[in-house]
């Protein structure tokens, strides 16, 4: 089975869709570990204003660019507007942040990284309430911040925008006014997000998943604020058995899974082996009856472990897109 490598965009752009992640990798590891991915190959790179490491990803890209300016051209690079920028009157400022920090020429990518708005506070892109529930703008206009997104392309320093973290209804308000260029959301063997995905391609929109090997730090997190019980991906049996039977790790067959359904993926690691190993899956394939069995673990919404439950409050926004 022959899988095309890139997403073709509008004007002859290409997204790759094997891409690095940059959530929760401190500054100075990140920039190690950008260096590591330019040298295994990766040319897709995934970060967000709320990440607070736009710079170190910067200065890593810049590094290696250096002179040549056709080696910004192999590049396809993504952040995302916080949400305490989801007003149409906020939408440049925190844009101009993140161009900034990144220091690039362009920006390939610019997301909305959440339908859902934080207050603006100046310097705190988490702001809080005294009895630690986050401060909501409850009263954001979703696609009127869409339209000022799309107005940042006439400026030339952002050539795609598109969304995250949204549902299919808050995706077809939005493509009442133009298609995103991407939906990027979090999708893995226990959170295959399958009438979404279908949604997104019927209306010709690529789909990039995020945290597609489970994110285990992050689930373990959760658990123990809350006691909810969530598996390593790796430690699936159905995993473990097929990763067996190709001679490959678990991670390998969780991204060739999703690239086997039409779906980009951005695995992160700050470890030199597996970041070259997850960008190593274009030369096996996975049977029908394999990916029948990788299928059947899907549990819906409850396979989802990026619910937003750390913001407290979240639940009651009007744009919270999980609502089950």
């Amino acid at each position: 089975m022959s899988i095309p490598q890139y997403f073709e965009l509008e004007g002859g752009n290409r997204m790759p869709r094997i891409g690095f992640g940059t959530w929760q990798a401190p500054p100075d590891i990140l920039e190690t570990s950008v260096d590591a991915a330019l040298e295994a190959g990766y040319r897709h790179f995934d970060s967000a204003r709320v990440y607070e490491n736009e710079a170190a990803l910067g200065r890593a890209l810049n590094r290696w660019i250096g002179d040549d300016p056709a080696k910004r051209k192999e590049l396809f690079v993504v952040t995302k507007l916080p949400p305490g920028g989801n007003r149409p009157d906020l939408v440049e400022e925190y844009f101009d942040a993140s161009y900034r920090d990144l220091g690039l020429e362009y920006i390939d990518l610019y997301l909305l990284h959440t339908p859902f708005a934080f207050e603006h506070v100046p310097g705190d892109l988490h702001p809080k309430n005294s009895d630690g529930s986050m401060k909501f703008d409850y009263k954001n206009d979703l696609v009127a911040v869409w339209k000022a997104i799309l107005k940042l392309k006439e400026s030339g320093r952002v050539r795609h925008v598109g969304v995250s973290n949204v549902n299919e209804e808050q995706i077809k308000r939005l493509c009442a006014v133009e298609k995103p260029a991407c939906l990027q959301v979090e999708v893995h063997v226990l959170c295959q997000q399958k009438q979404l995905i279908a949604t997104a391609n019927q209306l010709g929109i690529p789909v990039v998943a995020y945290s597609p090997l489970g994110s285990k730090a992050l689930a373990d997190a959760i658990a123990e604020k809350t006691g909810r019980s969530y598996p390593s991906l790796f430690e699936l049996p159905e995993v473990k058995k097929i990763a067996h039977s190709h001679s490959r790790t678990a991670a390998q067959v969780l991204l060739r899974f999703l690239l086997q359904q039409g779906v980009a993926t951005i695995p992160k690691s700050t470890n030199p082996i597996r970041i070259k190993q997850n960008i190593s899956v274009w030369d096996f394939e996975l049977s029908e009856k394999e990916m029948d069995e990788l299928r059947a673990l899907d549990r819906g919404e409850e396979g989802r472990i990026c619910d937003f439950a750390f913001f407290i409050g979240v639940e009651k926004h009007p744009e919270f897109p999980f609502k089950k």
